[in-house]
């Protein structure tokens, strides 16, 4: 759950994800841990499985770090229509400001072929007021 200061909405087809960064912590040493929520909604007509990801940060220093890993900590989510996936991660980055973009990678029951359907690009920006919390 989180509440709603900068939620930002992408949708492939069928497939809408909701997307919301906040700051975690920040040390003295110019390290910033960020959490992120992503909700994957299927109001296709088809049952879909989430099989992987393909994400980028990309910081204001130039570093990129990348995820293009199998699943989410270990589950692949099958989505009948009109069900929901959330997920919840950390990135540790060493700059104030960093942008987060990329895609999760889909099957479609029926289909053999992985198809793209792309998250919401979303700033990190640890000198900004607008990050929403991530509720327990």
């Amino acid at each position: 759950m989180m509440d709603n200061d900068e939620v930002l909405v992408s949708r492939t087809g069928d497939i809408v994800v909701s997307a919301c960064p906040v700051l975690v912590d920040e040390s003295a040493k110019d390290q910033f841990l960020w959490g992120y929520y992503l909700c994957i909604e299927n109001n296709s007509e088809h049952k879909i499985h989430i099989v992987g990801k393909d994400w980028h940060i990309t910081d204001e220093r130039g570093n990129r770090y990348n995820d293009n890993t199998a699943g989410f900590k270990g589950e692949i989510p099958e989505l009948d229509p009109g069900e929901c996936f959330e997920f919840t991660s950390t990135a540790p980055i060493d700059a104030a400001n960093a942008v987060f973009y990329g895609s999760c990678k889909i099957i479609a029951e029926g289909k053999t072929k992985a198809e793209d359907v792309r998250i919401p690009t979303f700033l990190l920006a640890a000198k900004s007021d607008k990050v929403c919390r991530i509720l327990n």
